[in-house]
């Protein structure tokens, strides 16, 4: 069963901006994301838990199989170039991370015969939380 999720009504308009200007070839990754989108709650920005990962939060996350702890911040396709630091919304581990909270975990296929589990264990930098509603 998949975790509940939260998303901002912001991150929701701008996320649908980007995936309604995808192309067609891309339609079974936008099917994905919005289907994540379709099970969210949604609040004004104003109102977004600190807790919460929502779009260009820097995220501590581990993945449970290695013990592995990563930080990554979660960014639109545009932002991502070459920053190993960052994550586009548009990968898998993007889109599993969006919308979740501090102490949840969620797995998802990362390939045909191979899944992922990962934790959240803090928000580093939240927009919402900072004040940086531009973002």
């Amino acid at each position: 069963m998949l975790p509940a999720i939260t998303v901002s009504t912001l991150d929701f308009k701008r996320i649908e901006l980007v995936l309604d200007a995808l192309p067609a070839s891309r339609d079974d990754l936008k099917d994905k994301l919005f289907m994540e989108l379709d099970r969210a709650d949604l609040v004004e920005p104003v109102d977004v838990p600190p807790t919460l990962v929502t779009m260009n939060s820097r995220v501590r996350f581990t993945v449970l199989a290695t013990g592995v702890t990563m930080v990554k911040t979660l960014v639109y396709p545009k932002d991502q170039a070459a920053d190993t630091q960052n994550i586009s919304i548009l990968t898998p581990l993007g889109s599993a991370l969006l919308g979740l909270s501090i102490g949840q975990e969620i797995e998802w296929k990362i390939d045909a015969h191979k899944t992922m589990r990962v934790r959240i264990d803090a928000i580093e930098y939240q927009p919402e939380r900072a004040g940086d509603f531009h973002l």
